[in-house]
């Protein structure tokens, strides 16, 4: 055998060894999209379902009277600030300090709010 022959016989071999690597590689990489494909749609399916028991629990009709158990009412009117009551920057450093204050006393009584999670659903 000449040496013509024998370079193009060790790159039929080389590039088929490549291209069998690639097809493997290649196969590999779909098998992993495949299984991707199928958690996303396994997620979206689980998403739907969180949609629709939040909207079954976020109903006015259910609701309502576990708020007003826990002695919670509708806000009134007097109750909404205006752009009159907006914080100006003179009032803002006051607020922050009367914040700070009031979170010791929040800290001390986080234990004692109540919250629909711990309420039976009917």
């Amino acid at each position: 055998m000449n040496m013509l022959t024998f370079i193009a016989v060790f790159l039929v071999l080389a590039s088929a060894t490549a291209l069998y690597a690639l097809s493997y590689d290649t196969r590999q990489i779909e098998a992993r999209v495949r299984s991707a494909e199928r958690t996303a749609e396994r997620i979206r399916g689980e998403i739907a379902i969180l949609r629709a028991e939040r909207a079954y629990l976020a109903r006015p009709e259910r609701i309502e009277p576990v708020a007003r158990a826990m002695g919670l009412r509708p806000i009134e009117r007097g109750q909404i600030a205006g752009p009159s009551h907006a914080a100006t920057p003179q009032t803002a450093s006051v607020q922050a300090t009367a914040f700070s204050a009031n979170a010791v006393s929040a800290q001390a009584t986080a234990g004692m709010v109540a919250t629909t999670a711990d309420l039976p659903l009917r």
